[in-house]
This record gives structure tokens, sequence and C-alpha cells, in this order.
């Protein structure tokens, strides 16, 4: 079966494309009637008569699901079943009466169902469903496992910050608190956006004996609230309307691997008595079922809000909130790192450069000094990005102040808002402005100076004006973009 996987938030999503089912059956009538039925569901599928027929449409069609017969003109399907579990093909096979123990040996061997003649016609292709399902949710299942593993490739906390050291000491520790207890601490990660919770909670993860196994990340804030209860808990088929099959919810997913919950605080009222129950007991039952499984995953949540003040409000419930503050980590913000955010800079643009094959990076006096200043509100998240966008639109990897597009720091400055038609008596009395407010000209209004004055002097050949600044075409053009200057 062919799968298609797209990420969507914090959770993957599995697109089937038309699965290929080999029918190997003697009996002509009954596979006919079968491949109608099948394609009328929107399969492809191929019938062959005999075992060495099977065996070269294995090559030629290679199909995602084989219909087995254990009875042929020569041999027994068990003979053929080895061959097709070695191949990833899912099988169901189809016995006589009286062929009851060969079932039996066919799904010892690999099989993923077997069916009496006569067969029902629905009644197959409910067991096609049931086997295609099972397919994806294994096939999804490993392919979170990729990514999770592709994902904590250069997985690392950066800084030489007294802050960051801190933090990564307290990793450590709970590290070593984790090896030790079967049934490990629940952890509550704490900062403002942007400070690198998830990093944290991933290292957490990769810091603990389980590390190969999941890490299930879940923004709480982004699920939709009609569909929280089932994406945690799971349900069984038919608990709500548009329930056709039963399906594990995210909690189930983590195994005993890592659950990750981002943005806790946004959690509503009526699931947190849930989750407390899931913590308290370690179980979890799925939306419409009576049967309690065991959920061996250790928990990170993460926040941004001040969950004790929450609680006291009645916001949160403050049983839940003293159940994941088991053991804390503060993630400070990047304004309290001392030099770490220059660190960072260079670490982003030296990946952002690797990525697009651009030159090393550079940074000029002004664009450090401007980092060093700057409080970064967004923090980390923040800096990465105009970091990262600074680089993109550098000239030579050389990147200056003016490029990373940055507000000036708060001096009580009044932003000047100038329309121009760009020509130099714009110019000119745009820099009369300028030199009337001093001091109080943003960086955003200094960067259109210097692009009128550029643009001036090169008699609006836009070209031109590029190179005098020592950027590129394409570059100068995305420039007066944003300062809306036309291009003529």
């Amino acid at each position: 079966m062919q799968l298609a996987h797209i990420a969507q938030g914090s959770t993957t999503v599995v697109l089937k494309q038309q699965s290929k089912i080999l029918i190997v059956e003697d009996e002509v009538l009954f596979a006919r009637a079968v491949m109608r039925r099948l394609q009328k569901a929107g399969y492809e599928c191929e019938h062959v008569e005999s075992l060495l027929a099977a065996a070269a449409a294995l090559k030629q069609f290679s199909p995602d699901l084989v219909l087995l017969d254990m009875r042929l003109p020569d041999g027994n399907g068990l003979d053929l079943l080895a061959d097709l579990v070695a191949k990833n093909a899912a099988v169901i096979v189809m016995t006589a009466h009286g062929e009851v123990s060969d079932a039996v040996n066919a799904i010892k061997l690999g099989a993923v169902d077997y069916l009496k003649k006569p067969i029902d016609l629905e009644e197959l292709l409910l067991s096609v469903q049931k086997a295609e399902a099972a397919a994806v949710q294994s096939n999804s299942l490993d392919y979170s496992r990729q990514r999770n593993a592709h994902a904590a490739e250069g997985v690392e906390l950066l800084g030489d910050s007294v802050a960051i050291q801190s933090v990564k000491s307290q990793i450590q520790r709970i590290a070593q608190l984790v090896s030790s207890d079967t049934v490990p601490p629940t952890v509550l990660i704490g900062g403002e956006t942007g400070t690198g919770k998830d990093v944290a909670a991933r290292l957490l993860h990769l810091s603990c004996a389980n590390k190969d196994k999941p890490f299930v990340h879940i923004d709480c804030a982004s699920l939709p609230a009609e569909l929280i209860e089932s994406e945690l808990f799971g349900h069984e088929k038919g608990a709500f309307t548009g329930a056709q099959g039963a399906r594990p919810g995210l909690i189930e997913a983590a195994e005993d691997g890592t659950l990750f919950l981002d943005e806790i605080g946004e959690l509503p009222l009526t699931l947190q008595a849930k989750l407390l129950n899931v913590l308290e007991r370690r179980i979890v039952r799925r939306l419409g079922s009576t049967k309690e499984r065991a959920v061996p995953a250790r928990f990170i949540a993460a926040t941004n809000r001040d969950l004790h003040e929450m609680s006291a409000a009645g916001r949160f419930r403050q049983d839940l909130y003293y159940r994941l503050n088991v053991m804390s980590i503060h993630m400070p913000p990047l304004r309290d790192r001392e030099d770490d955010a220059f660190l960072l800079s260079k670490h982003f643009a030296a990946q952002t450069a690797k990525r697009y094959g651009l030159a090393s990076p550079v940074f000029l006096a002004d664009a450090v000094e401007r980092i060093r200043q700057y409080q970064w509100p967004g923090n980390v998240r923040e800096l990465r990005h105009q970091v990262s966008r600074a680089m993109l639109l550098s000239h030579q990897g050389r990147i200056a102040a003016v490029d990373l597009a940055l507000p000036m720091l708060p001096n009580g400055a009044q932003s000047v808002d100038l329309v121009t038609n760009n020509t130099l008596a714009d110019y000119q009395a745009y820099t009369q402005i300028s030199s009337a407010t001093q001091n109080q000209v943003t960086l955003y209004e200094a960067e259109k100076n210097i692009l009128l004055k550029a643009l001036a002097e090169a008699e609006y050949n836009v070209s031109k004006a590029a190179r005098k600044l020592g950027i590129t075409r394409m570059t100068m053009r995305y420039r007066m973009d944003k300062h809306q200057i036309p291009h003529k």
C-alpha cells in the first residue's frame, strides 16, 4: 500500500492511495465476483489461478494485499505465504470446509485474517478494509519513528550563559532520576513563548533510556475543541457520529516513550480531570470503550502561562497543576542570557547558508551591536527568523544591522511617515525631515532613506542603484516593495 505523509500541527496525517489486491483463486466465477466487488469499492485488482502465476504477478503487479486460496492446482497456498509476508504484502487466506488447520498455520506464518468458504462478499470487503487500516496504522507508526529519529538529529540547547547552563544541569539531574524510577516523574517546563521549551522537552526524552521510543508532541492550543478528547484518548467504532472505526489516541501512540503536552494551560477544564486520572492511575480508556489500557509513557508539559495563578482563579485544576509540577524547569528569556543572542545568531546564519548554498555569514560590527542591544521579545524563535531572513537577503553573506530589520530601541521616538513619488525632491524632503528629527528616525526610515538616495543618484535605474548599495537587483526590488516604493 502506498502512503503519503503530511505534517499537520503536531500530528501526521497518512493519506491512502489506491491499494492493489492480488486474488489467487482457481474458482474463476467466484474470483470474478470478488474482483467486481473490490473494483467497485475502488481497489485495483489482478486475478491468477495458480501458485506459479502468483509468483510472477508478485514481481509485475506488486500487490499491497493478497487474497490467497489454500487449495490450488499446483500446490498449497501455504507454500507461497512466506514469500508474500517477506514482501510486506498483507495476506487474507480463503479456506474451504475442513481446512481450518491450514488457516491456523497461515495466521502463525503471518496472514492477517482468514475466511471460510462460502464467503459473503460484504464480509470479505470488511476484512480487506480492516487489513488495510491495520497496514496504514503500522506504516504511520514506522514513519513517525523515522521522523522523530530525524528530528532528534542535532537537537541541542545552545548557549554559554549561566542561565542556560543551569537549565542543562537540571535536565541532566532529571535524566538521572528517570533512569532509576519505573514510573518517570512528570516535568513542567515554563517560560515565555519562543524560549525553547520544546527543545528542552526533546532533550529530556533523548536523555532517558527509552530515547528510541516515540516522542509525541501535542499542541493543546491548536487541537480543535470538538476533537481534542478523541485525539488524546482515542475512540471505538460508533462512539460518536463519524467514528467509522476504532482509533487509538495520542496518549496510546506514545507507547513507552514520551508524551509532550505543549501549551497545557489551553487544555479545557472538562478534559483536565480525565488527564489527571491518566496521570494518577496510569491507564487510559477510549471513548465508547469499557476497556482500560496501561499507559507506560512519561509525561512532559509546557506552558507560557502562570498555572499557579490560573489554578487560584479557577481556570486550571489545582490538583492537576500539583500533579504536573513534580519536577519543573524554567526556560529563561533571551534578554537574560548575556551574550547568547550573538552565539545563536551565528549558528542560525550558518544553518541557513548551508541549507541554501550561500556564502559563509559575516556579521558586521553594527549588526553585532544591534543583536546584543535588542531585547528580543519573541526570544529565540524571533531571533532565528530574523537572522535567517537577513542571511537570505544579505550580499555575499555580509549581514549589516539594516538587514536584520529590527525596530529601534525604545526612546520615545515617533515614526515619520512620508508618502513619496521617488524623485530627487522627495529624497531631499525626506532627508530634511530626518535631520529635523535627529535621533528620532527609526531603522525602518533610515533604510528607506538609503534606498531613495541610491535610486535618486542612479536616476531611478534599479540595477544601478542595487550595484551602488552592493546588493542584488532582486534584493533591491524586495526592499522597495517593503517600503512601498513603486517600480518605474
